[in-house]
């Protein structure tokens, strides 16, 4: 069965130690994953089922985390529609996108069909996970996969977007998203998290259309099985209040480490909450760390069983590639101890 703190916290059902799972919880800062990049690239651990099944495990056998994750890139959907994707180590685009090349670059049919590794994936992944460990999958957002394929800056605003934004995401990137979650969904993920790392680039009424239109599009075949998470400088109250709107089936959302996430806990609310401690935080010395990560705990134990009901624990990003392995080992017993 899955893990049960997991769908207690889906389900909203109140309970004292929350599931823990963080992203990019399989990546360079774990000596496994070191270890299998020392014979295989990240395409290779990624596109071999069997290997991206061993990546993921790596974190669930080492520090004992409730959710498994599926192994694999945001950007690869970009790969399916036609971009020359490599990586080296990061990403890289052979051509950016533009409105002058879009027919060009974008110029695959039925790109979901090369995709599928992501669905062997998952199987193999389940196929070695625990009967008490969940399974969930992911991808990017379609702004976040629309600017890396056109190279912008995530650190610069984009003034407004235009109507070839609004043209490739709808017609290119979330036809495929779409298909990409029932895939993953099919497979056997639990959920399907969407990740919008470049999401805060749009200014506040093309983040609320953006929203409207990810909700809309995205969610509705998959109630409960889609969840939302943008990086810092998002409104995350406009998210919450465009959900409830629209009465949209998310199935949760994630909040980053550049807020409390005390003010979401509340009964009246549908969907998990997941994150948040700093990311930067548990990079730090143990000394330095314990003793944040005590102030988090005590914030988060003044809130009630009922008011924290949905809480699925992690960071409020991923995980840095020099944070230390037992700083990770710490968290995890940490929060069990502390919420038991």
């Amino acid at each position: 069965m899955p893990n049960q703190k997991f769908v207690n916290a889906l389900s909203r059902k109140p309970q004292k130690v929350p599931p823990i799972w963080m992203m990019r919880q399989a990546g360079r800062y774990h000596s496994h994953y070191q270890n299998l990049k020392r014979t295989h690239t990240f395409e290779e651990l990624c596109k071999s089922p069997i290997l991206s099944a061993e990546t993921a495990m790596g974190p669930i056998e080492d520090f004992d985390f409730d959710v498994a994750i599926l192994f694999s890139d945001i950007l690869f959907p970009l790969e399916s529609l036609g971009m020359n994707l490599s990586y080296s180590p990061g990403p890289q685009f052979s051509s950016l996108l533009t409105e002058e090349n879009a027919s060009q670059l974008f110029n695959k049919n039925n790109p979901i069909s090369s995709l599928t590794f992501q669905a062997e994936a998952i199987e193999r992944t389940l196929e070695r996970l625990p009967d008490d460990k969940s399974m969930i999958g992911f991808i990017g957002g379609p702004w976040t996969l629309l600017s890396y394929a056109m190279g912008l800056n995530k650190e610069i605003k984009v003034d407004s977007l235009n109507d070839f934004h609004w043209q490739m995401m709808q017609e290119k990137i979330i036809p495929l998203l779409k298909d990409n979650i029932a895939l993953q969904i099919t497979a056997g993920a639990e959920i399907v998290m969407i990740f919008d790392s470049s999401a805060h680039q749009l200014n506040t009424n093309d983040f609320e259309k953006y929203i409207r239109l990810v909700f809309s599009c995205l969610v509705p075949d998959y109630f409960n099985q889609v969840g939302y998470y943008a990086k810092d400088g998002v409104d995350y109250s406009l998210i919450e209040s465009v959900k409830v709107e629209l009465g949209s089936p998310l199935a949760g959302i994630g909040i980053d480490a550049n807020q409390s996430i005390v003010p979401f806990f509340t009964p009246s609310r549908s969907g998990f909450i997941q994150g948040n401690f700093d990311e930067k935080i548990i990079n730090q010395p143990g000394i330095t760390f314990l003793k944040e990560l005590d102030k988090y705990i005590r914030e988060i134990d003044k809130c009630s069983e009922i008011d924290r009901a949905g809480w699925v624990c992690g960071l409020g990003h991923g995980i840095l590639k020099t944070t230390p392995e037992e700083n990770v080992r710490l968290f995890v017993k940490k929060i069990r101890e502390a919420f038991a």
